[in-house]
């Protein structure tokens, strides 16, 4: 090369060079490196660490982007029961890197579908393919670059777009059927009937309609899953525990104290899949005594379902039949009339010196809106036996008089039955609570003599939605599907901590689903109880909620404002 090529080339260099160095400075100057640099070194010399770059990592990642969610994936897989469910991933970016990844298992709540889907259906298939779908493609789509820990925003995009889904299958359905012409007057109920005894004429009073079931929409799986997913993700990100997380989204700020929801445990299973002609009870559940360690109403339930199932192994009349345990993880008998599990319980409990009413209390899950034949107007309470609304009432309060121990009714008549829950409420109100299911929002005005109210987290419902129902709701119990629940997946626990619930009642004790979520929970008990935050709620006697249960503090007011327009978007999507 000659020189004159040499001396051209050494200039383009030094040129280039030279851009290089003034774009490099121009860069730091906007993007302020040099200051930053400055005050990480001032700060390093006062501090005078012993890892220096240890603590210059943690000062510049103070100074990061915010994460965010780089795509949101979602999966067929099978659940406990070998049933297909939805698996919901979400991966983020972190300080440049995609390292975060949250896998959040949710699968279909039999309660939720039973009425809609055959466990083992094609609808079933659609449900989760549609679910899967979601994710996928419109929901990857939508949350892509958000930040993983604005909790309130995703949910509030899921439940828009969720509620969009359903205007669409509206559509769709009004389409189908041009010729129904929508009609705001509410259903008709049955004529009044007059029937003449001897001197006598009563007038049976008129039946209320059925509401319309709401279908469930496929895919609304996808909904749930993610907004759980989404919330792991954020308390993974943060560096605490999800009910940290979900506790500090419910008060604005982290609790300064927690408590364990106390543990309502199923032992026994009576509905209308079980042996026997009982249909009335579906559980019978242990309330156990306010104060207790979750291993210490273990191990009394597990006493209780040994005893239970001794007694009938060894009963050899009356037709007994040997008692097992279900799917449901409850221990389960045949049975004709509803004393005789509240019978078989009260005798284990008296042969263990643990009598009915001291120790342990128990709630009856009646299901009822299950067993109404609505051709009759009448609940088929046992094989054969068919009860009125008010034939049902005088039922309740002769068992409730009876066994006293029963200290709460979940979902004793059907919510169209208005008139009977005032009535049952006026006539043993002050010995037993009724609770209602509130996980699909009624279109109409509350319940009378309710005081309790049951959720679940199934289906659309995102984790700001169970924020803003324990916010509005004056007590609440979190329930845990009986079956068809993933093996791995022990967030419902951590969801009722950080909610701050009374009760929690996760199943019976048997079973992989369930069991990983009592363990969850004496884990949560056990890390609060050695950094003293553990504290006991107040005691007090039956029934299961006081007539003026407390309210939430000012701080879920706060909440309960900023989630008023994400929820009644979820409530018109029903409409």
């Amino acid at each position: 090369m000659s020189q004159r090529a040499l001396s051209k080339r050494v200039c383009k260099e030094k040129r280039d060079f030279d851009e290089m160095k003034n774009a490099a400075a121009e860069f730091y100057r906007v993007s302020r490196v040099p200051q930053d640099i400055e005050r990480a070194l001032h700060e390093l010399f006062l501090h005078r660490p012993a890892d220096l770059h240890g603590y210059l990592a943690d000062y510049f990642a103070n100074l990061a982007a915010p994460p965010r969610i780089s795509r949101v994936k979602g999966r067929q897989v099978y659940d406990a029961r070998g049933r297909l469910s939805v698996e919901a991933e979400v991966y983020c970016v972190v300080h440049n890197k995609e390292k975060v990844k949250v896998i959040c298992l949710i699968s279909m709540s039999s309660a939720a579908v039973s009425s809609h889907l055959v466990p083992e259906s094609q609808e079933r298939t659609e449900h989760v393919m549609a679910a899967v779908l979601w994710i996928n493609e419109p929901l990857n789509s939508m949350l892509k670059d958000r930040n993983p820990c604005d909790q309130l925003k995703i949910d509030d995009i899921l439940s828009t777009f969720f509620m969009d889904r359903c205007l669409e299958e509206k559509e769709v359905r009004d389409r189908e059927r041009p010729d129904v012409i929508p009609s705001s007057s509410p259903p008709q109920t049955k004529e009044k009937k007059i029937i003449n005894k001897g001197k006598k004429s009563i007038v049976e009073k008129p039946f209320p309609a059925v509401e319309p079931q709401k279908p469930v929409l496929h895919g609304s799986l996808a909904v749930g899953s993610v907004s759980l997913a989404v919330a792991k993700t954020g308390a993974q990100i943060q560096g605490i525990h999800l009910y940290e997380y979900i506790a500090a989204l419910r008060n604005q700020e982290p609790p300064a104290q927690f408590h364990i929801p106390v543990s309502l445990v199923t032992l026994l299973s009576c509905g209308k899949t079980s042996p026997g002609k009982l249909n009335l009870l579906e559980e019978v559940i242990l309330i156990p005594k306010v104060g207790q360690q979750v291993k210490q109403i273990i191990t009394m339930a597990l006493e209780v379902q040994k005893e239970m199932m001794r007694i009938m192994n060894t009963l050899t009349n009356g037709g007994a039949s040997e008692a097992f345990v279900r799917d449901s993880g409850a221990l389960t008998v045949s049975h004709e009339r509803a004393e005789q599990p509240l019978d078989l319980i009260a005798e284990a409990c008296t042969n263990l010196g643990v009598p009915l009413g001291t120790q342990i209390h128990l709630a009856l899950n009646c299901a009822a809106h299950e067993l109404m034949d609505p051709s009759k107007g009448k609940y088929e309470v046992a094989t054969g036996v068919l009860k009125s609304p008010d034939e049902l009432v005088d039922l309740y309060q002769t068992l409730i008089s009876k066994y006293p121990a029963v200290v709460a009714l979940i979902d004793p008549f059907r919510q169209e039955d208005r008139d009977q829950w005032e009535k049952l409420s006026s006539m043993i109100g002050n010995s037993c609570s009724l609770l209602s299911d509130v996980s699909y929002k009624s279109q109409g005005p509350p319940l009378p003599g309710v005081r309790g109210h049951i959720l679940k987290h199934i289906n659309e419902t995102t984790v700001s939605d169970l924020i803003h129902m324990t916010s509005e709701q004056q007590g609440s119990v979190l329930m845990g599907t009986t079956c068809s629940e993933p093996c791995s997946e022990d967030s419902l626990s951590d969801i009722a901590v950080g909610l701050g619930l009374h009760y929690v009642k996760l199943g019976g004790l048997s079973g992989a689903e369930r069991m990983t979520k009592y363990n969850r929970l004496i884990s949560i008990e056990e890390e609060l109880a050695q950094q003293g935050i553990l504290v006991f709620k107040e005691k007090h006697p039956p029934p299961l909620f006081p007539d003026n249960p407390h309210k939430h503090s000012g701080t879920a007011e706060g909440a309960r404002s900023g989630l008023e327009e994400h929820s009644s978007h979820l409530i018109q999507a029903h409409l």
